[in-house]
């Protein structure tokens, strides 16, 4: 009996903290509460695509080629009668595969690489910091066209190869994290009483890193779409007929802009729109759970009593 109420404490503690977080990101952080919504809107989206799109991912009605928008299409459709919305939104599935899958490889590898690097030191810093430094002197879009033109297009290649890189990349940020971790009494106490290196690191360093760690991800995230849309324009992401929103820009939309502007525009505002809500969500989360902001003056409650008090020494 004990050990059922110890449980259900701990998972009533668990939904007020969600239930405080959710209401300190509305309160504190209304653009983070915009991001959260349109984040939200690209998972569902992306999710339940079959089932939201009016038409066939690949659907072709020649007679209705480069039709702008109206009441049958309401984006228009492209060159070769395929409704834009649609294609909008199977290619929201595909940032969102690719987005998540290879932010979380380079999260997972940047931290395995950091930690190690950071708290070890030594011969593995020195090796993996080498590697870092090879990775940073060659410009990114290069290596990726490279590794790219080697293995070939396609989802999984582009997850591969921009989780990998950017795991590697990536471990210096932790690296530093780890190394301020490192120096702190609570660690040293932990080496005193004679902890394992892998209890230290999993116990003591991990959750101190988890501010920068989160940052990492929520950044790379936004980052991971404009690669994908960027490799996608180039012709070395994603490959037709896979509605990616880069290769909506690229060979198709460049060809016909000026006739039909419709095949740039909302794919371009589609990318805008993800990019910029996911990085204020991010922003937002970062100050919400780093526990060195807690009580900042960034809180708003923080803000609310600094207005009373200035109310209280005018009157």
């Amino acid at each position: 009996m004990a050990e059922i109420a110890i449980e259900r404490a701990e998972q009533k503690k668990r939904r007020s903290a969600f239930l405080n977080f959710l209401i300190r990101l509305v309160k504190e952080k209304p653009l983070g509460t915009v991001g959260a919504v349109i984040t939200l809107i690209l998972l569902f989206v992306g999710i339940f695509a079959d089932v939201l799109a009016p038409h066939g991912m690949s659907e072709t009605h020649m007679n209705i080629a480069l039709t702008p928008p109206g009441p049958d299409n309401i984006l228009g459709t492209d060159n070769l009668g395929r409704d834009v919305l649609t294609r909008i939104i199977y290619g929201a599935r595909i940032s969102v595969i690719i987005g998540l899958s290879a932010s979380s490889i380079a999260t997972v590898l940047s931290l395995i690489i950091g930690m190690i690097s950071g708290y070890l030191g030594k011969t593995f810093d020195l090796f993996f910091q080498r590697v870092v430094d090879t990775m940073m002197a060659v410009p990114q879009i290069i290596m990726q066209l490279i590794f790219l033109s080697i293995i070939g297009p396609g989802i999984l290649q582009v997850t591969l190869v921009l989780g990998i890189m950017w795991g590697i990349i990536g471990s210096r940020i932790i690296r530093s994290a780890v190394i301020s971790v490192r120096e702190t009494m609570y660690v040293a106490a932990a080496e005193s009483i004679g902890c394992s290196k892998t209890r230290i690191i999993l116990k003591h360093i991990l959750p101190n890193i988890m501010a920068p760690t989160i940052v990492l991800f929520t950044t790379r995230v936004p980052n991971v779409i404009l690669v994908e849309a960027s490799l996608s324009f180039l012709g070395y992401g994603i490959p037709p007929p896979a509605p990616s929103w880069g290769g909506m820009l690229g060979s198709v939309g460049r060809d016909f802009m000026l006739r039909a502007p419709w095949l740039v525009l909302w794919p371009g505002l589609a990318l805008t729109l993800v990019v910029y809500g996911i990085n204020m969500f991010g922003d937002a989360v970062r100050d919400l759970v780093d526990p060195r902001l807690k009580g900042g003056v960034g809180r708003y409650d923080a803000a609310l009593n600094k207005q009373k008090k200035g109310k209280i020494s005018s009157q």
